[in-house]
């Protein structure tokens, strides 16, 4: 993790944990049970770990890792899940990087946010 990345949530099929900042218990707890399914889910099926994080500029990164040797492991099919997840989950990321940037980076909304 570089300087100035927050992460959000994580996952791990290696120790079946998952991980939420606890910087981030205000989100609405519909949010916080959609992005626990969804890494859990990721972990299930692809392995590794799986974590969210903000860079220092706001934008939700999504970071795919496992172990050295692990054979089970689905590079693959890692990078695939990812784009899918990115393409199905594209207004709730969005909605999280306009949420990190007020309350965290101290953005102001423009009138074209509101809109969206």
């Amino acid at each position: 993790m570089g300087h100035g990345e927050t992460v959000l949530c994580a996952s791990s099929a290696y120790t079946q944990k998952y991980y939420l900042n606890k910087a981030f218990r205000s989100l609405p707890e519909g949010i916080q049970e959609e992005l626990k399914i969804m890494c859990v889910l990721y972990t299930e099926d692809i392995g590794g770990t799986l974590t969210l994080l903000f860079d220092e500029e706001g934008n939700l990164q999504l970071q795919a890792d496992c172990d050295e040797g692990d054979l089970l492991y689905d590079d693959i099919g890692s990078v695939l899940k990812i784009k899918q997840l990115q393409r199905a989950k594209q207004e709730l990321f969005e909605s999280l990087e306009m949420y990190f940037r007020v309350f965290f980076l101290g953005d102001s909304l423009s009138e074209e946010d509101l809109e969206d």
